[in-house]
């Protein structure tokens, strides 16, 4: 069997003739510590001093791409491939340094490539050595509640500190929205503070929850609900019973929230009695009785009940009178409004012995007449309300003849009436009806001469005549109406 020489590659055939050797200085000669230093760069630099271009330009975009997704997507798994891919670079750039057959320390291209790595590395390793400070305050400000500070150190971020430590600050960005959200509910709830709009007042309140439900969040979502429930009472205290009443009925979270439920507590209860005293002043009875009845119904053991009870009394008194009034205003005659539908004024002077002043309705031809001290024509000083109807003949009182002038034989008998007047007498406290049903005016009769108009051909004579009155006979009537 024949063996290749001495020296002779055994791949090659024999008899071939040799490979040319390298020639001296076709490549650089390199250090092995300096190509690892310089890969340390993430920048190719070890590859240069071996003179591979292509590598280097490989090292410079693989770093790059790394260094933007990263950035990107702040994942932890793309640092470790970043770091996997720096150590990797410098390991090939030591072997491939190693395999050159001219080699060796050369001193020069170590401190170059140490410098020009430092430089690199050191900016990246202060920046993340920032950016974990920089998140500290402000994990710190929001831990405080405090997202105004929390919001302007994360404002210090920058695109160096996302290459060099986007893990480190993108959880500052989640903390910066949801500042802003906060900002959003805080506006919100201003706004129901302004004009008492519950709309408005669930709206923040549903951020509020959201934003509650992501883990750290407890102090600045605290924050801006003490903010808003130190602005209670409002100026309006309407619009801080309706907001303070709504925080009642809100159903309870078991967590920060609930404390809006303690202050509704401490606010509602003055700002109901409030609400109705300014209802009060606006004529608003109705919704007066309503804040005032509402403050009885949910704290009956307050220390302000008592006032609450007296504001019932006064609204109650208060919407009688109006519907009394509007009654009395509607009346025409002695079957129409308050004569046709009266109601009842518990505030009215109790009708009882003695004299009463009366509000009279319906025909005034005769009421008209008494005395002032009997009338008023305000429902609030009257204890009567009579309902006169039209005049009409009463009992006969004398029958008399007078001279025909068309025949003297056929004289005209005339008999006079008193003047009967239908009543209605009602109790203005309680609207009941009460009193005499009618009164009867006497008056004198039978005067000398009786003037009055016919019409057509044929005198039939005046017919039954009513006695006229004089002012005392019209007192003596009503005397017993007015008075019990």
């Amino acid at each position: 069997m024949n063996h290749p020489a001495y020296g002779q590659d055994p791949r090659r055939p024999a008899g071939a003739p040799p490979e040319p050797a390298e020639p001296p200085g076709t490549r650089p000669p390199c250090d092995p510590v300096a190509a690892a230093l310089g890969n340390a760069s993430l920048l190719g630099i070890g590859y240069l001093l071996l003179g591979h271009w292509r590598p280097a330009a490989f090292a410079v975009i693989g770093t790059g791409g790394l260094l933007a997704l990263t950035a990107s997507t702040a994942g932890t798994w793309c640092e470790v491939l970043l770091l996997l891919w720096w150590a990797a670079g410098i390991a090939h750039g030591r072997l491939l340094a190693r395999r050159r057959a001219e080699h060796g320390v050369r001193h020069g291209q170590r401190a170059g490539t140490l410098a020009v790595t430092v430089a690199v590395l050191l900016p990246a390793v202060l920046l993340r050595a920032d950016a974990y400070g920089i998140e500290d305050r402000v994990n710190g400000a929001r831990a405080s509640g405090d997202c105004g500070t929390a919001v302007a150190a994360q404002g210090e971020v920058w695109f160096g500190h996302r290459l060099a430590g986007a893990p480190v600050v993108e959880p500052g960005d989640a903390v910066v929205e949801a500042c802003h959200r906060l900002e959003r509910a805080a506006s919100t709830l201003a706004e129901a503070g302004r004009d008492g709009n519950t709309e408005d007042l669930e709206r923040g309140f549903r951020v509020l929850t959201d934003v509650l439900g992501e883990p750290g969040n407890g102090r600045t979502v605290g924050a801006v609900l003490d903010a808003f429930l130190d602005g209670l009472p409002t100026e309006d205290s309407c619009d801080t019973a309706d907001i303070t009443g709504w925080l009642r009925d809100r159903e309870p979270t078991r967590d920060v929230l609930d404390r809006a439920a303690d202050t509704a507590a401490r606010t509602e209860p003055a700002a109901a009695l409030e609400c109705g005293d300014d209802l009060m002043a606006e004529d608003a009875w109705q919704q007066a009785r309503a804040r005032y009845q509402h403050l009885l119904d949910e704290y009956p053991d307050h220390a302000r009940t008592g006032e609450a009870r007296g504001g019932v009394r006064k609204a109650t008194l208060a919407i009688e009178l109006d519907e009394v009034r509007r009654l009395v205003e509607n009346t025409s005659d002695a079957e129409s409004g308050y004569c046709d539908t009266p109601a009842g004024y518990s505030g009215a002077p109790p009708y009882r012995k003695g004299s009463h002043r009366a509000l009279f309705l319906g025909d005034t031809e005769y009421t008209g007449r008494l005395p002032g001290s009997w009338r008023t024509g305000d429902p609030a000083e009257a204890a009567l309300v009579v309902c006169a109807g039209t005049a009409e003949n009463g009992a006969a009182v004398e029958t008399c003849s007078y001279e025909n002038e068309k025949s003297a034989y056929l004289p005209h008998r005339v008999t006079f009436h008193k003047v009967r007047i239908p009543l209605k007498v009602y109790e203005l406290r309680t609207g009941k009806r009460v009193g005499p049903r009618q009164v009867q005016i006497g008056g004198g009769s039978c005067p000398r001469v009786l003037h009055y108009e016919y019409y057509g051909t044929y005198d039939y004579g005046p017919g039954d005549q009513l006695v006229s009155t004089a002012g005392s006979d019209v007192r003596d009537a009503f005397r017993p109406v007015v008075r019990r």
